[in-house]
């Protein structure tokens, strides 16, 4: 069977995304968990565009060994000097070209016409291929691009260099037909094209990204460029999970493979939504909370009597166990950490040592701990590794009749104690106020949104919130059974993150 590039850009376009935002440590945990799942390329980000992005690079390139990393950079000589700085390290590096190609962008963005644009293509293409061999370019806004100047730019780069020519719409612009012909037609017209794997990278402004991508792989194309959970600039981009679950679930129409590991997918969704702030969507196939849950009373009993009367995947093949083992407060460490696995989660002793306490003190407070308890639980403790205050303590004091107050007491980076009290609108608005009182960072709540992870009354709660400081977002998460707990801890979450960012500027 032929094989399908899969070629992640979560890192560099998912981060795009309004309101997302990742430290170093995220992006690194990513990385290393879509290398896990068997992602081919990993976009690591675009060095040129700031040194946070440039350092980034540099370390994904150092430590991720089994993909290739991928720096992105526009067609301007310093730039590509600066994505080779970034990627040089990496046991297979490459160097991603994009230039835009459509009459509109010539016009109102670039300024040049279409000979100029050529020649540009062609000199950068060839600038990046001095560097490393693998060389990719992207005439961005494909779709929109004339057709005839659309298969000249791609026989030129070629022609110059280029390994990979990646076909872009790049403003969700295209409808499958239609784009499954221009791949199509590059096959028949473009003479040289049998020297470079053609690629494609569609995004979601109209929802059909997966649908335009998949068109071009039954054309020809043999990459696709896509990220977890679909995220990215605005609707966002094809979403991985999709793609690759489509190709495998249909091996009898595509008659194609990929590398991925199917059983990492899950584990790799939640892990990205945990870091960007974005939940997933109950009703999102493959991975969301409802994808393979079932209320509908005929569709219950087909389930029972054989999975695939309405189940044309396994959950397990996506890293969802099928069956529920039931954990409490009786459960031991040995059920705890086979329980991780199955979901999906590799965590070190001593990250272990503090989840299976957490899961013990939630064990005392609920008759019984779920799954999404516990991948709610365990980031909620894997997120406090990079802590520089640790919320101790607190106690609110709140009612109908009476004014908000809270008491704080946060560690700080060398284990000395700070407590303060702070009064409020509402008792998440004392604790907040008593937090910033301690830590005395100047910041603006701009996001507050409250989640039951399960259902009942002993349910844990999730918040998301997201704090700007000098024009920055930073996004911080908690959960507990408490939602006063939960806040604070959120709120603390979004604070170390923008206290590590300060630090390393």
């Amino acid at each position: 069977m032929d094989k399908v590039i899969v070629f992640d850009t979560t890192l560099r376009d998912g981060e795009q995304a309004a309101g997302a935002m990742l430290n170093m440590e995220e992006k690194l945990e990513i990385a290393k968990q879509l290398e896990r799942l068997g992602v081919d390329v990993i976009e690591a980000g675009f060095p040129a565009s700031s040194p946070g992005d440039f350092d980034a690079v540099r370390l994904l390139a150092k430590e991720v060994r089994g993909s290739s990393i991928c720096a992105l950079t526009h067609a301007n000589a310093k730039a590509i000097d600066s994505a080779w700085d970034a990627v040089k390290v990496a046991k297979h590096p490459r160097i991603h070209v994009f230039l835009s190609t459509s009459d509109i962008h010539l016009a109102h963005q670039l300024k040049k016409n279409r000979d100029e644009v050529l020649a540009l293509a062609v000199t950068m293409v060839k600038r990046a291929k001095s560097y490393t061999e693998d060389i990719e370019f992207s005439p961005m806004d494909a779709s929109r691009t004339d057709p005839e100047f659309l298969r000249t730019i791609v026989q030129a780069t070629i022609e110059a260099g280029a390994t990979t020519v990646n076909i872009p719409d790049t403003v969700g612009y295209a409808i499958p037909e239609e784009f499954g012909k221009l791949i199509r037609n590059l096959f028949k017209k473009v003479s040289n094209i049998d020297q470079a794997v053609i690629s494609v990278h569609c995004h979601n402004d109209l929802g059909l990204a997966v649908a335009n991508s998949l068109e071009a792989v039954r054309n020809g194309a043999r990459q696709v460029e896509c990220t977890v959970n679909g995220i990215g600039e605005r609707a966002g981009n094809a979403s991985l999970e999709e793609i690759v679950m489509a190709i495998r679930t249909r091996s009898d129409l595509f008659h194609l493979t990929t590398r991925i590991d199917t059983t990492q997918i899950y584990r790799a969704s939640r892990l990205v939504s945990e870091h960007t702030g974005f939940a997933v969507q109950p009703n999102k196939a493959i991975v969301g909370q409802n994808a393979f849950r079932h209320q509908s009373g005929i569709h219950q009993d087909g389930v029972i009597k054989r999975a695939l009367t309405y189940e044309i995947m396994d959950p397990k093949d996506v890293g969802i166990p099928a069956s529920s083992l039931v954990l409490g407060k009786l459960s031991g460490r040995h059920a705890f950490r086979e329980r991780l696995a199955e979901l999906g989660y590799v965590l070190t002793e001593e990250d272990l040592n503090r989840a299976f306490l957490a899961f013990k003190e939630l064990a005392d407070k609920k008759k019984e701990v779920t799954d999404r308890d516990i991948e709610s639980l365990v980031a909620q403790e894997m997120r406090t590794v990079s802590e520089t205050y640790h919320l101790d303590h607190i106690q609110v004091s709140c009612g109908d009749h009476s004014v908000p107050t809270a008491t704080v007491r946060l560690v700080g980076p060398r284990g000395e104690g700070f407590a303060d009290a702070a009064l409020g609108t509402g008792p998440v608005d004392a604790v907040y106020k008593a937090i910033n009182r301690i830590i005395g960072v100047p910041n603006r709540l701009t996001e507050f949104s409250v989640n039951s992870v399960t259902a009942g009354i002993d349910a844990m709660g999730e918040v998301l919130i997201r704090i700007e400081s000098d024009g920055v977002t930073y996004t911080g998460r908690g959960s507990a059974t408490d939602i006063i707990v939960a806040s604070a801890r959120a709120y603390m979450n979004a604070l170390n993150r923008l206290l590590a960012a300060k630090k390393r500027s």
